[in-house]
């Protein structure tokens, strides 16, 4: 199926992807970044799966219950119509899938297809059935236990099962994951549960108060992210999968079950605009234990636990999405030097001290050993914010960030009384500032670009003045943005750069339109005044969204299709910071960067 085509449940622990054809085809366990005992979506059925849906044609409807993650698909046959309700849920140190089908109307017939396999579908387990008469699915250390109102059979490792399903009736499936050296989980009622999470759902969304004409994808958007939270860590990943591929077919395939440093300012807007300020705080804790110790070693990501060994292997096994090959696990650019995340951290924080979050005690000291450390290193060529895999250059938005780190660390000392070498840190912020003026803007294209010395553009560009780099109607930004849309849109939507100048060492090719750098263009609307512009362009994104209000992380324009890792948390926080500078006139575009001691000079 097409990437859209999927929706996903969860627990706030991992997540689930639920085809419309009542397939689910990724699930890892027990968190987000395990390994997947259902790995269809990278491969075939054999790598695991769980199916439920009715035996004849049928058309498929689905939403999602208002203000849940709990997902309800209707079939609709020639003999009737069927709902599957799909959610996940967290008890007493056990994961738990919860499938209920309820008869509508008439008399449908139904499959349950259960292909348990174990790391990305490599391992076959051993199914036994229990004296209560559940089924265990044993590998190791993990184990499975499947709970269901029909019986069920074994035929070739899969174990299926056909019912009818009359309007009224209602059966119950289960299925929950556990350690295998631990006792079996209890029997629970799984309608019960169903009841339990809608309400967990709808009380979690009670706490946000958006309204305005933007309050639908904002609130799914803050659904979703929510979802992408570990609950227990306050690590926000990327997305829920790997290697769906930026470009079909292509090399570009990716593990995003990581959190990303880089995302962490755009998201603490996004959570603390919208009331959700103890997901904010605890997001902030994340971030200052995973990059706690030697600034040198600070990373771009980290598990949701904080973990840094991120090992990036392949699993030839897998034939890939789409054959978009190679499958990987794990994220090489764990190990780059980027130097923009060092002004991610720093931006962070501060913005977290400037919205009231309780500080933490001894922050301070952690943000100016991190501000002493790229004060060293800040003119050393890094990997940049798209992690090129090709040779390291002056990138001009990771000088921008180092910018950042010396401009936020002057503010906080000004605004705060916070104690810092002022003088010093002041006069550097103006020498960086004055570097990138002079190296990264190019007089014949009346535009900065990609890095210094190139020729290339850059939707990153489109950032600066969101972090208050330069004021938005500053003749150099209006000719980036210019430039940005004479040679970087595609149909209107915003490419990252163009790939085929091999400056990511990947090789020619062209992958999606990067939906965030689209929804950056939006901001910069907004800023210049265009407001029509941004109306149009925000509207057109959120047209790109599927039925159920999911973005991935790219669109392919010539097939019309979402592709890369789904759901994309950056997606969806730029749903949410776009829509709140479209409802106000001094939004988040305009709050992060202004300051009266911002630096506009030449």
């Amino acid at each position: 199926m097409r990437i859209e085509d999927y929706a996903v449940i969860g627990n706030c622990e991992t997540i689930a992807m639920v085809g419309r054809d009542g397939s689910i085809d990724w699930l890892c366990w027990p968190r987000f970044e395990s390994p997947a005992c259902f790995a269809a979506l990278l491969g075939t059925p054999d790598n695991g799966r769980w199916l439920l849906a009715p035996t004849e044609q049928a058309r498929s409807e689905r939403r999602y219950r208002a203000g849940t993650l709990v997902l309800e698909t209707t079939f609709s046959s020639a003999s009737g119509k069927v709902t599957v309700i799909d959610c996940m849920r967290r008890h007493e140190g056990r994961s738990d899938l919860i499938r209920l089908v309820r008869g509508d109307s008439g008399v449908v017939r139904l499959h349950q297809e259960l292909v348990v396999r174990f790391d990305y579908g490599a391992v076959v387990p051993w199914a036994s059935r229990l004296g209560d008469g559940r089924l265990a699915f044993v590998a190791g250390p993990q184990r499975l236990v499947l709970d269901a109102d029909v019986d069920v059979r074994g035929v070739d490792f899969t174990t299926v099962a056909e019912f009818e399903v009359s309007a009224g009736q209602e059966f119950a499936f289960s299925l929950s994951w556990g350690v295998s050296f631990r006792d079996l989980p209890q029997r629970f009622d799984a309608r019960a549960a169903v009841a339990e999470v809608t309400h967990n759902w709808l009380r979690w969304r009670d706490q946000c108060g958006v309204q305005g004409p933007y309050a639908e994808p904002i609130v799914r958007s803050l659904l979703t992210l929510k979802a992408l939270t570990h609950y227990e860590t306050g690590g926000i990943v990327a997305a829920a999968t790997t290697s769906l591929p930026e470009q079909l077919g292509g090399p570009r395939n990716w593990d995003y079950r990581y959190c990303w440093l880089r995302d962490s300012t755009f998201t603490l807007f996004a959570l603390m605009e919208a009331g959700f300020t103890d997901e904010a705080r605890r997001w902030r804790d994340w971030l200052v234990r995973a990059v706690a110790g030697d600034p040198a070693k600070v990373q771009t990501m980290y598990d949701v636990v904080g973990q840094r060994h991120l090992l990036e292997w392949e699993l030839p096994e897998l034939a890939g999405y789409e054959n978009s090959r190679p499958v990987r696990v794990g994220n090489a650019a764990h190990a780059q030097f980027q130097l923009d995340i060092y002004g991610e951290v720093i931006d962070s924080l501060y913005m977290a001290r400037s919205k009231g979050l309780a500080p933490l005690s001894a922050v301070w000291g952690l943000e100016t050993a991190l501000i002493e450390h790229v004060a060293r290193v800040w003119q050393e060529p890094d990997a940049g914010i798209w992690e090129i895999r090709g040779a390291p250059r002056h990138f001009t938005h990771s000088k921008v960030m180092a910018w950042v780190a010396l401009d936020r660390a002057v503010r906080s000392v000004t605004q705060f009384g916070l104690c810092g070498d002022l003088t010093r840190w002041t006069q550097l912020r103006d020498a960086i500032h004055a570097d990138i003026c002079a190296h990264a803007f190019h007089h014949g294209l009346n535009s900065f670009v990609q890095s210094y010395g190139s020729d290339e553009l850059d939707a990153s560009l489109l950032l600066l003045p969101l972090v208050g780099f330069l004021p938005a109607d500053d003749a150099r930004m209006r000719g980036t943005v210019a430039a940005i849309e004479r040679h970087l849109l595609v149909d209107g939507f915003v490419r990252r750069y163009r790939s085929e100048s091999d400056v990511d060492g990947l090789g020619g090719g062209t992958e999606g339109v990067f939906l965030a750098c689209s929804f950056w263009l939006v901001d910069n609307y907004t800023l210049l005044g265009r407001w029509d512009d941004a109306q149009r362009l925000y509207e057109r994104l959120l047209a790109l969204r599927n039925d159920v209000g999911l973005l991935a992380e790219q669109y392919d324009v010539r097939v019309q299709r979402q592709v890369g890792n789904f759901p994309q948390a950056f997606s969806h926080v730029a749903i949410i910071n776009s829509a709140r500078n479209l409802m106000r006139r001094h939004g988040p575009a305009r709050e992060r960067g202004e300051d009266e001691r911002a630096v506009s000079s030449e």
